[in-house]
C-alpha cells in the first residue's frame, strides 16, 4: 500500500502521544509472569503489541482487552509459563521476540517463534549466545527465525553487553529471573532502562550502578517473585517525534504533543535538534510508574548541522532516520558515527536512510558506523522522490515528514507496516494539517 506526503504550509494542534511501545511489550510480558491481575492503560495498540498480548496469552496468562487501550491481565506467577500449543508469530517486532525469549529460557518449557521477512533477518545469535550461556538450549536457523527455544533450570551469569542494546540487556536480565544466583549485565554504554524501572514497579529488586565511564553493572537475583502492579503507559517519544519534528520543517504553525515520556536514556534526539538550534519547549506534567510525562511544543527552526557525540548515540538510536530528515533540512554537513547498530534494525537503516534522502535530491553518503547528510537548507529540500521502505515503518514514516516540508511530494512504496507500532499516524498527521495519503483511500489520486 503505497503512500504521498504533499508539502504543506502550516501545522498547528496539540495531540496526545500513542503509548510506549517498548513499555507496552514489557507492560504484557511482567503482568503475565506476575502473581496477581494487573491492568494496563494507554496501551499501544499496534500490530507489535498486539503479538505480544497473543504470544503471552498462549503461554498460559489471562490477557483481556476490556476497552479502547485498557488492558487487563491476570498472571500465571514464577515459573507458571506454559508450553504454546502453536509457533509464537512475534510479526515484526525483535523487542517482543528478544524479550520472550529470555522469560522462556527461564521456564522449563519449549517455544518455537517466528516473524515476518524482516523479523526473519535480525540477528537472534546475540541473544541466544548468553541464554545457551546460562543453560537454555535452542535450535535456530543460523542464529535467526524460525528457531526453537527450550527453557532450562538456568544459571546466573556475569555478562558483558557486545553492543549497545536495551534488548540484549533485558533478555538477559529475564532470563536471571529464572536463574539460580546472581545475573550481572554490564554495559559500556547506558541504554534504555524501561525493564529496570518496569521491573521495579512488579516488585523486583534490581541493583544498578555506575560502571566505567557511561556503563553501568545490573544485578538481578534469581527467583524473585513479580507481583501484580496497575500501569499507565506512559507516551512513546519516538512516536511523538514524528509529529513535532514535522512541526519544526514546515514554515508556520505550533504543534504540542502531550504525555511524552521524559527518560534520559530516549531524549536523544530532544537534546539533538536543541543543539541543531530548534525551538523545543518540555514542561513537566506528571510521573506514572517511574517515568516522567511531559509537554513538548515546538515552533518552525532554522536548523544547523549537528554531530551527535558517542554518549548521545544510544539515546537516540530509534529515531536516526527522522534525525537524517532533519539534517537534510539543516544548514552544513552532518556526520553520523558510533550507530553501527542500525544495521540490524528492522532494516540496515544506514543503506535505507541514505537512500531515502538520495532519492530525493539530498546527497547523503554510508558511513560503516554512520552517515554523513549535506543538508539543504530550510525549504531546500527537493522531494519529488520514490522511497523503498524495505517494510521499516520508521523509514516510511520519516519519509512521510520530510514530504511535510520538501518542494515536491514524497511517496513511499508501502504504508502497511507503519500499523506495528502507530495504527493512528495518518489521522494524527492528518489533524496537524498534513496533506498525506494512502493508496485506496478516498481522497486518493491513484
Amino acid at each position: 500500500m503505497r503512500a504521498i506526503s504533499r508539502p504543506v504550509s502550516r501545522l498547528d494542534g496539540a495531540l496526545r502521544a500513542p503509548g510506549d511501545k517498548s513499555c507496552s511489550h514489557r507492560a504484557l510480558m511482567f503482568a503475565g509472569l506476575a502473581e496477581g491481575v494487573s491492568h494496563i492503560e494507554g496501551l499501544l495498540e499496534g500490530e507489535d503489541v498486539v503479538n505480544t498480548a497473543k504470544a503471552m496469552s498462549a503461554c498460559g496468562a489471562q490477557v483481556e482487552r476490556l476497552s479502547l487501550r485498557r488492558w487487563r491481565v491476570t498472571g500465571v506467577g514464577a515459573q507458571g509459563l506454559r508450553a504454546p500449543e502453536t509457533t509464537l508469530d512475534m510479526g515484526n517486532s525483535g523487542t517482543g521476540a528478544r524479550l520472550l525469549m529470555g522469560l522462556i529460557a527461564g521456564q522449563q518449557i519449549t517455544a518455537a517463534f517466528d516473524g515476518d521477512s524482516s523479523l526473519r533477518s535480525r540477528p537472534m545469535s546475540r541473544v541466544l549466545e548468553p541464554l545457551r550461556q546460562m543453560g537454555a538450549r535452542c535450535d535456530s536457523n543460523d542464529g535467526l527465525l524460525p528457531l526453537t527455544l527450550e527453557g532450562a533450570p538456568l544459571t546466573g551469569m556475569e555478562y558483558v553487553t557486545p553492543m549497545a542494546s536495551a534488548q540484549v540487556k533485558s533478555c538477559v536480565m529475564l532470563a536471571g529471573l529464572g536463574a539460580s544466583g546472581d545475573t550481572i549485565v554490564h554495559e559500556r554504554r547506558k541504554t534504555r532502562d524501561h525493564t529496570e524501572r518496569m521491573l521495579k514497579a512488579f516488585g523486583v529488586n534490581v541493583g544498578q550502578s555506575e560502571d566505567g565511564e557511561g556503563g553501568q553493572r545490573i544485578t538481578v537475583r534469581g527467583g524473585q517473585r513479580l507481583k501484580a502492579s496497575d500501569v499507565l503507559i506512559p507516551g512513546d517519544p519516538s512516536s511523538a517525534a514524528f509529529l513535532w519534528a514535522a512541526g519544526l520543517l514546515v514554515g508556520d504553525g505550533e504543534v504540542s504533543v502531550l504525555n511524552v515520556m521524559s527518560n534520559p536514556t530516549r531524549d536523544g534526539l530532544v537534546e539533538a535538534v536543541r543543539r541543531m538550534g530548534a525551538y523545543v519547549d518540555v514542561t513537566w506534567e506528571s510521573e506514572s510508574g517511574g517515568e516522567s510525562l511531559t509537554r513538548l511544543t515546538v515552533k518552525p527552526s532554522t536548523l544547523a548541522a549537528y554531530n551527535p557525540e558517542d554518549d548521545v548515540v544510544p539515546n537516540m538510536i530509534d529515531e536516526f532516520p527522522l534525525f537524517a530528515v532533519l539534517a537534510a533540512f539543516a544548514e552544513g554537513d552532518t556526520v553520523v558515527t558510533g550507530a553501527e547498530e542500525l544495521r540490524v534494525k528492522e532494516s540496515d537503516r544506514i543503506a535505507a536512510t541514505v537512500a531515502m534522502l538520495v532519492a530525493n535530491g539530498v546527497y547523503a553518503e554510508e558511513r560503516p558506523d554512520g552517515f554523513l547528510v549535506r543538508g539543504c537548507g530550510r525549504n531546500g529540500v527537493p522531494g519529488g522522490g520514490v522511497v523503498t521502505t524495505h517494510h521499516d515503518h520508521r523509514i516510511a514514516m520519516s519519509a512521510l515528514v520530510m514530504g511535510c516540508a520538501a518542494k515536491a511530494p514524497v511517496t513511499i512504496d508501502d504504508a502497511a507496516m507503519i500499523n506495528t507500532s502507530y495504527p493512528d499516524f495518518f489521522a494524527h498527521m492528518t489533524a496537524l494539517g498534513a496533506d498525506m495519503v494512502r493508496e485506496g483511500d478516498a481522497e486518493s489520486d491513484w
